[in-house]
């Protein structure tokens, strides 16, 4: 595909990092040169110093021939405008805009996004998508990834197994069979495979799961995970997405205490104007006197968001120093991956990860209804719906020709969550949750087709 993106600050960059591990043809604007040079050097991808909205610059970019237009820059009309232009100037199919603004998200102005007004065809808030992602985890301790599937009916849950789990040396299809969640897929020593049935699982696995809503917790205790409340949380970085997570929590019972540590005047005093039980802390986050008035010592988890990957690292490290158990780091570069062990207590939220997430309904060419993208390297899970058209109905799942790497984990069908065998029927209206491998991307894409 080829495929423009404005914007090269971190959600560009972190988009960039995503497509360009398939084979797209990728030109990124910018009207910062030096971010786009860091670009240039990093990714094998096509730059142009200018702005996203800018009729000569598209052009100038291949417009008349591009697939898709994503706007991701730091102004959500310049990416607004940007997708009128593709659209009215270029024709180019398919116009993705990032919009931050509360207001321009307003379910009340749904209607500004169409054909006859604005064309666009996905609005997506990256820092709304991660501080969701968050929040998930902070409501399942103990997970290094949570993903809700079919609202929220069935999650995939990764963790990763200690040598104190009770079902090492325990065979897949032995999990399945009592406990009725079947494990998917393992990352063993960097490697990630399907979990075949008489698969064990080791100690240090990072097994990916599905679990239906109302047995999360057990299946975690099953597997030894102890979880613990969390009320007193501590978050590095005044911005939107610590603001997102802060006004949610505040309306949660269970959370005792939130703090935000930020040493912007300007920004410290917005958050403190707009949330109101929210304790804002302006300082230096690394500061020990700081970190005392943070009672950092007390907290159950922290939460590092600031935009600096080494900074969100840095005080996750000094958090568990202090004692904190749970630490959670925004990373925006695959390079700082493997400075912190990605285990139950230290977690990574990979911002590439979960802001492609948000845009594969439609950047795949399959009928999906929610998506996300998993480990690097990993492939991604869709939620494809069939419809009365779709070549799939009344067929066996062994006769739709899926590639090896490709598996449908579960079946949602009138209101039961069913995990099938191979000679199980495909039925109309059901909601298939299929596990797709990067070599298996376009062969799915064939058989899940619009």
């Amino acid at each position: 595909m080829k495929i423009l993106i404005g914007g090269a600050g971190n959600v560009g960059r972190s988009i960039v990092d995503y497509l360009s591990q398939a084979n797209n043809d990728i030109i990124v604007t910018d009207t910062n040169k030096e971010r786009l040079d860091e670009l240039a050097k990093e990714f094998d991808v096509q730059t142009l110093q200018g702005s996203i909205s800018h009729p000569g610059i598209m052009e100038k970019m291949g417009a008349k021939g591009a697939d898709i237009l994503i706007a991701v820059t730091d102004n959500d009309e310049v990416n607004l405008v940007a997708c009128q232009v593709a659209h009215t100037l270029f024709q180019i199919p398919k116009k993705i805009a990032r919009v931050d603004s509360e207001y321009f998200l307003n379910p009340l102005w749904n209607t500004l996004y169409s054909d006859k007004n604005l064309p666009v065809d996905l609005v997506i808030s990256p820092d709304v998508e991660i501080a969701k992602a968050i929040l998930n985890l902070i409501e399942i301790p103990g997970t290094t990834a949570v993903f809700p599937l079919v609202d929220e009916k069935l999650y995939l849950l990764s963790f990763k197994c200690s040598d104190k789990c009770p079902l090492i040396n325990t065979e897949i299809n032995e999990i399945k069979k009592y406990y009725n969640s079947p494990v998917i897929h393992i990352i063993r020593e960097d490697k990630s495979f399907f979990a075949k049935p008489n698969e064990t699982i080791h100690a240090e696995d990072e097994i990916f799961i599905l679990v239906e809503r109302d047995k999360v917790f057990d299946t975690l205790h099953d597997f030894g995970i102890i979880v613990k409340q969390n009320e007193n949380l501590v978050m590095f970085g005044g911005n939107a997405i610590s603001y997102y997570i802060a006004s949610v929590l505040e309306k949660d019972d269970s959370i005792s205490n939130c703090k935000i540590i930020e040493d912007d005047s300007r920004i410290a005093q917005e958050l403190a104007e707009n949330l109101n039980d929210t304790q804002i802390i302006k300082g230096e986050m690394m500061s020990d006197a700081i970190l005392e008035e943070a009672e950092i010592k007390n907290a159950d988890v922290s939460v590092a968001v600031t935009e600096y990957d080494k900074d969100n690292l840095l005080a996750s490290l000094i958090a568990r120093k202090c004692g904190v158990s749970h630490t959670l780091s925004l990373v925006n570069s695959r390079a700082f991956d493997s400075l912190i062990d990605n285990g139950e207590d230290n977690v990574i939220i990979d911002r590439s990860l979960v802001t492609t997430s948000a845009m594969l309904q439609d950047l795949r060419k399959a009928k999906i209804n929610n998506a996300y993208s998993l480990k690097r390297g990993m492939g991604e899970v869709w939620e494809v719906r069939i419809d009365a058209d779709s070549i799939n109905t009344e067929k066996r799942i062994e006769d739709i020709g899926l590639p090896e790497k490709c598996k449908i984990g579960a079946i949602y069908r009138n209101e039961e969550i069913i995990y099938p065998k191979s000679d199980d029927k495909i039925e109309e209206n059901d909601i298939l949750i299929v596990f797709v491998s990067p070599a298996a991307m376009r062969k799915a894409e064939e058989i899940f087709r619009l």
